[in-house]
């Protein structure tokens, strides 16, 4: 992504006050310099060794920085650091990312998720003592419940594997950057990364089939130490969590962290609903509520901009499944589904057909209301009125037309209308 200027004064700021001004430092010269070499960053930040050292420890500890090297044939590689922007930006999330779990789980899961947002990176060993220290005395849980829990944030995806220390990038991929950009629309199809920052998260991120996975140590329980899955639900009397390492091997040991990205799915679905129930009614975010947590773990990306599709049939069963939807009738459910689903899915007759949310549509409908908000606290009611029609125009009018549109306004009542953020910077107001 291109970050801005007050982008990264604001991630500087989280650094610093998290970890002091050296850290920041070495942060800064990443974050405007893009991808760097430790000599590089010794030269940039005037620091000593042992100092840009340490700070780059830190960041890696807590996911803010990558390291990765580039292949190459001839000559020892280079370590190469790089900042990882939105993992520092989650870092002031925090709060909420402890709150989801609360919710959805309990506070001994909220306990495991806080050690990991505190320390970044922990072994199952010292998520066992951190949780066992964090309870107070009387209350302390034992190493088969605190394992039971963290079987729980990792089957939820709130907990994964960390990414491979240091991924090597082909040549041939770094010289793609700029063939990409001759394409713009044909580069959005393909799923492949496009700046260096996601070709070496996509390339250091693990498999799927490994990411969530944890291993079961039946010692206990069986003849000869056998290792068999745990799957969801599955019941052990004493299990003992045992984990290989990055990517199967058995001489590293593995280590976890906080998932950011189902984080802030969690977030905007959650957004998605408030916005819902806001805009239409509570059936409608009861109904919306169904969908997502149905396809929650279907979604292949995060921003994704129209849910999984599935039929009035699957969304009814998901409906009726919650203490607020089992008095939905099957014919509320699809008048909800009217408000949800864009007018081309809509089908009074056949239930079978699929039925998908436009998500983002129903966010900027969100962030319009949100920048509508800023707009009347800060300008007040008269200005507010004047951005509304321009707004609603959706391009430039001259004065006396603006004139004219706002006393009308002010003897009738409009029906409230949207706009998106990126309308709203073009709507430039000149002395």
């Amino acid at each position: 992504m291109t970050l801005t200027q007050y982008g990264i004064k604001y991630a500087v700021h989280i650094i610093t006050s998290n970890f002091g001004n050296l850290v920041a430092k070495v942060c800064e010269s990443l974050l405007r310099r893009g991808h760097l070499s430790l000599k590089q960053l010794i030269g940039f930040t005037e620091l000593t060794p042992q100092q840009v050292k340490n700070s780059l420890l830190i960041l890696i500890q807590h996911n803010c920085v990558q390291p990765f090297s580039f292949d190459q044939s001839e000559g020892p590689k280079v370590t190469q650091y790089i900042a990882l922007f939105d993992n520092i930006i989650h870092r002031g999330r925090f709060a909420k990312f402890l709150a989801v779990v609360s919710q959805e789980l309990d506070t001994d899961h909220e306990l495991i998720l806080k050690d990991l947002l505190e320390n970044g990176r922990l072994t199952l060993k010292q998520i066992i003592e951190g949780a066992e220290s964090s309870k107070s005395q009387g209350d302390s849980a034992g190493k088969d419940s605190v394992q039971e829990s963290f079987l729980k944030l990792v089957n939820a995806h709130f907990v994964e594997r960390c990414p491979a220390p240091e991924p090597v990038l082909e040549q041939a991929t770094k010289q793609e950057g700029p063939a990409k950009k001759r394409g713009a629309k044909s580069a959005k199809m393909v799923e492949v990364p496009e700046t260096i920052e996601q070709r070496v998260i996509a390339l250091a991120a693990p498999p799927e089939a490994v990411r969530f996975s944890i291993m079961i140590d039946s010692e206990a329980d069986a003849p000869g130490g056998k290792s068999d899955n745990m799957s969801v639900g599955e019941k052990r009397k004493h299990p003992t969590l045992e984990f290989d390492t990055e990517f199967g091997s058995n001489d590293e040991v593995v280590l976890w962290r906080a998932n950011f990205e189902e984080f802030i799915r969690c977030l905007r679905h959650k957004a998605c609903i408030e916005n819902v129930r806001a805009r239409l009614d509570d059936e409608a975010a009861v109904v919306l509520r169904a969908m997502l947590k149905a396809t929650r773990t279907a979604e292949k990306k995060v921003k994704t901009e129209n849910s999984v599709p599935l039929s009035l049939n699957t969304i009814y069963e998901e409906v009726i499944n919650s203490e607020a939807g089992r008095s939905l009738t099957m014919g509320r459910v699809r008048d909800s589904l009217s408000g949800l689903c864009d007018s081309s899915q809509e089908r009074d007759v056949d239930e079978d057909e699929s039925y998908s949310a436009d998500l983002k549509k129903i966010l900027e409908l969100a962030q319009d209301d949100e920048v509508e908000s800023i707009v009347l606290k800060r300008y007040g009611k008269d200005a507010y009125t004047m951005f509304r029609i321009l707004s609603l125009a959706g391009r430039p009018i001259e004065t006396d037309k603006i004139c004219h549109s706002y006393h009308l306004l002010k003897r009738t009542k409009l029906p409230r209308f949207s706009i998106t953020c990126g309308r709203m910077i073009t709507c430039i107001w000149r002395d």
